[in-house]
């Protein structure tokens, strides 16, 4: 019997706990330390935040106490709603911020730009009162809102947060978390609908979405296909010219569907004024300035006998090896930029992978071949120095140098 109880103590006390953690992850049971009673709350689905609020309908006035927990003094948080977009620009924004002499503010900020620092002003509707409170690394942002020219009760609610530097607010970051917490919140049933992105709406993403599909598939997966046809297919006896207009159809190909992607890159980063990722985009220039190289590089390809083919040949391969690595780097950025589901990423890790499986039995079969063709030659040069074939062994005919592979 007491082994019995010893195991019903047990699970009573692993149930509580699974019920106490359960109960602190949903705003619905949480007890405000002035006693203020909240109607409605959301449990917002990103960022550690929570939103409770009443809603006068015939007032059209909204209290609310916007909850962000695992804070610390080096970050500002902001609550806000965009009465006229989907996205960040032109979100009507309640802020919190510790300063560096340690008092919490609490303001309104119209967000105009997406260069914004957050600065002080008034919204498009009024907010007679605001404060905030930092308890036990939880900041709350308490405010009246004065929704009077709204004609529904339906919302587009943003939340954010981001660094604080001195006493400056800095920008947040631009990809996972921070670029889905966006919703649609109707202030009388309590029900949210997802929005995809701070940034801007579905045709946008589906934009990034197009762009990243084409560079992955040009410049990461066709570029370097178009190489391993180059280096290992013109070894086969059998493939004849055909591994070249192969070669040359997956580069030209790879280098148009590519053109295509990042030309829809530039446009999408002219759109997004004081959102950048130098190194996607750089690296990105460097791509298209090397691919447009490699092409016209064609035009000016001496002649296999010519003095100078040799050093054409050394520039071809360099700029090409040198453009396979740049594309696969940017890829994984570009990956780590859109955010997407994990599988996308597993997916290219799996293709190049296999890439470059291929690559490597690939190389082990040419060298095979490369050092048969030698012992072939030495073996042929020998008999010729002892007479095997023609006047002293040499017949007259031109040896195939294992070089030429």
């Amino acid at each position: 019997m007491s082994g019995l109880n010893t195991m019903l103590i047990s699970l009573t006390i692993l149930f509580s706990l699974i019920f106490s953690t359960s109960n602190a992850q949903t705003c619905t049971n949480y007890t405000f330390s002035s006693n203020k009673i909240y109607s409605s709350c959301n449990d917002l689905p990103v960022l550690n935040a929570y939103l409770h609020w009443n809603y006068n309908s015939t007032s059209k006035t909204m209290d609310i106490a916007f909850r962000h927990t695992n804070m610390t003094s080096s970050k500002w948080v902001a609550w806000g709603i965009n009465p006229t977009a989907k996205g960040m620009i032109g979100t009507q924004a309640l802020v919190a911020f510790q300063d560096s002499n340690g008092t919490l503010k609490a303001f309104t900020s119209s967000v105009t730009g997406y260069t914004t620092q957050l600065q002080q002003g008034n919204l498009t509707f009024g907010v007679p009162l605001i404060s905030a409170q930092l308890v036990n690394n939880e900041i709350t942002i308490f405010a009246t809102l004065e929704l009077l020219s709204s004609n529904t009760s339906t919302i587009t609610q943003l939340w954010q947060e981001g660094p604080v530097k001195g006493d400056s607010l800095m920008a947040h970051v631009t990809s996972g978390d921070n670029i889905k917490s966006v919703d649609t919140l109707d202030l009388l049933s309590g029900q949210a609908t997802t929005t995809l992105s701070v940034s801007g709406g579905n045709s946008r993403q589906k934009r990034k979405n197009v762009h990243g599909v084409l560079n992955a598939i040009s410049w990461g997966i066709l570029m370097p296909l178009g190489a391993l046809i180059a280096r290992y297919l013109k070894v086969v006896d059998s493939a004849g010219p055909a591994w070249f207009y192969l070669h040359m159809a997956c580069q030209h190909v790879a280098y148009v569907v590519g053109v295509t992607g990042w030309v829809l890159g530039l446009r999408l980063g002219s759109e997004s004024v004081g959102i950048q990722y130098s190194a996607h985009r750089y690296i990105g220039i460097v791509l298209f300035s090397l691919g447009t190289l490699q092409v016209f590089a064609l035009l000016l390809r001496p002649s296999p006998d010519h003095k100078y083919r040799f050093y054409w040949n050394i520039y071809h391969r360099m700029t090409g090896y040198t453009v396979i690595v740049l594309s696969v780097i940017n890829v994984f950025k570009g990956l780590d930029i859109l955010d997407p589901e994990k599988n996308w990423k597993l997916i290219y890790v799996i293709i190049i992978s296999v890439l470059g499986v291929i690559a490597i039995n690939l190389e082990v079969y040419k060298w095979i071949r490369v050092m048969k063709m030698k012992k072939n030659v030495k073996s042929e040069n020998m008999n010729q120095a002892y007479g095997v074939n023609g006047v002293n062994g040499y017949s007259g005919k031109p040896r195939q140098s294992s070089a030429d592979f």
